[in-house]
């Protein structure tokens, strides 16, 4: 992946993608699963090469929202030379749960 921004995970952002992956290898086919990784990788690619690209979410202030797929929505900031995912979160779980 070519990128302008280093892109860091924070640890919470890991464990939601590891929650993530773990749903979708339940009740996913095999080939969702590859599409799901490609959508992934494309989107941090345009953030990494235009994050201003996406909006800023309504939650937080500083927190730009890009939305992966319907079901899910990831959160990052923008910092000097880096992009910081702050959050990879699953739509289907309780809003209340968001942690940005």
């Amino acid at each position: 992946m070519k990128s302008g921004y280093k892109i860091l995970w924070t640890d919470h952002s890991i464990s939601e993608l590891e929650e993530t992956i773990d749903y979708l290898e339940n009740y996913w086919s095999e080939r969702e699963l590859r599409k799901f990784s490609a959508k992934l990788d494309h989107t941090i690619e345009l953030i990494s090469k235009t994050p201003d690209m996406f909006p800023y979410s309504f939650e937080k202030k500083g927190i730009r929202k890009a939305v992966v797929e319907k079901y899910n929505n990831l959160y990052y900031r923008i910092d000097k030379n880096s992009i910081e995912i702050v959050s990879l979160f699953s739509n289907r779980k309780n809003p209340d749960k968001k942690k940005l």
